[in-house]
């Protein structure tokens, strides 16, 4: 199986993908919800690490060291090096304090220095309010962006046409890497049967809501 489609069977048993109907922020009422803050064991978040590490592998980007903005990103970006390391690629990493410490060694970032293409590792990509935030950090360091990289892209339109990925993939100039995204939903659920009962409200959502990745 597609690393895509385990990565959305692993979801679904931990929980963290349901479906139903839910609010988005944007006031939506989704047929499904990915929470990914319910990857909050050991053995999830190391499983979902190595899904990221595929992910960045095989996306062919280049890359020289991992960020993780506070707070969702610290544990990811911790943990995906930790994965990345186990396939033989040792990254050093950083993440942000949400404030500056002022006493120590002082700052706001902890872990290895930012310095080359900087690859920005998050849960998913709302707003895009910490990937501007981690943009801003990383090019005052001197660094690069070199991309982002997340666990699923729900490929819909934010406040205009485009999606909150393409409105960063535009405004930063660089590439989003997902996990997964919508359209791997849709496969998943045409190839399962016990969750048969979703494909058409999701289907009816993607017509209503969806862009072209």
């Amino acid at each position: 199986m597609d690393f895509r489609q385990d990565f959305i069977e692993f979801a679904v048993g931990c929980n963290v993908l349901r479906f139903g109907e839910f609010k988005t922020k944007a006031g939506r009422l989704s047929p499904y919800f990915f929470n990914a803050g319910l990857f909050n064991d050991g053995n999830s978040l190391g499983r979902l690490a190595e899904f990221y590490a595929k992910a960045a592998q095989t996306s062919g980007l280049g890359f020289d060291m991992l960020f993780g903005p506070a707070y969702k990103g610290i544990p990811l970006v911790a943990a995906i090096s930790i994965a990345l390391a186990r396939d033989g690629k040792n990254y050093p990493f950083a993440f942000n304090r949400k404030e500056a410490k002022d006493h120590g060694e002082g700052g706001n970032i902890v872990g290895a220095p930012l310095t080359g293409r900087v690859l920005i590792v998050d849960d998913v990509i709302s707003a895009g309010t910490s990937v501007r935030e981690s943009v801003e950090l990383i090019r005052a360091a001197g660094a690069t962006p070199a991309g982002v990289l997340i666990a699923l892209d729900r490929q819909e339109r934010g406040q205009g046409e485009l999606s909150a990925v393409q409105e960063v993939q535009r405004d930063y100039g660089i590439p989003v890497i997902a996990v997964a995204g919508l359209k791997d939903l849709m496969t998943f659920l045409a190839n399962n049967e016990t969750l048969a009962a979703h494909r058409d409200a999701v289907g009816r959502y993607r017509e209503q809501y969806g862009v072209d990745a």
